[in-house]
């Protein structure tokens, strides 16, 4: 097998592997069994938490993830379930920036150079480029937005594990920290 015939059989599986996982999402949100599992996730305390922080960060997960956070809320304290759910979002997003650093970094390079510029080979190799990748890719992690691109633009920046690791779980727990005492505060 030929290298070309490696890297588009790769891509392809890669890109499969995503379709099918989106189909899968789609079909499962559908499902009212599955969704009322999920909301009992909230009855569950601190094992709900860390699999709400799971959810928190994709964005097909992300609604479930943010309202089993609410119901938590509700007899946690917002310090345990930012530690918590920020312990699962870790997981979660461990899952994606392993994937995306050592799988999809793969399939972008070689696309990249069967149809890269110049001027996009100039830009990648500069250091405000490199520099930027993480710090974006921190605050949408810190945001209550999903964190895929985030993850994506961290794993892209071929950031170690050993450091992506406390930096997902600060970055999380501060951004869970936030949602749940805004709503404690609007709450009452």
């Amino acid at each position: 097998m030929t290298r070309a015939s490696y890297h588009r059989k790769h891509l392809f599986t890669n890109l499969l592997l995503i379709t099918l996982g989106v189909a899968v999402a789609v079909a499962l949100s559908q499902n009212r069994a599955f969704t009322g599992f999920l909301l009992h996730l909230g009855t569950l305390g601190y094992i709900g938490a860390f699999v709400a922080g799971i959810l928190f960060v994709s964005t097909f997960t992300a609604s479930v993830g943010i309202l089993v956070l609410f119901l938590l809320a509700e007899t946690l304290s917002p310090i345990e379930i930012a530690l918590l759910a920020g312990l699962g979002a870790v997981v979660g997003d461990l899952l994606v920036f392993r994937y995306v650093r050592d799988d999809l970094l793969e399939d972008m390079q070689y696309l990249y150079k069967k149809f890269g510029s110049r001027h996009l080979h100039h830009l990648l190799r500069t250091r405000y480029f490199r520099w930027s990748l993480p710090v974006i890719g921190a605050v949408i992690i810190a945001s209550p937005l999903p964190d895929e691109l985030g993850v994506t633009l961290m794993g892209i920046s071929k950031m170690k594990t050993l450091r992506f690791i406390p930096v997902s779980f600060f970055l999380n727990s501060l951004g869970i920290f936030t949602v749940i005492s805004a709503v404690h505060l609007i709450g009452g």
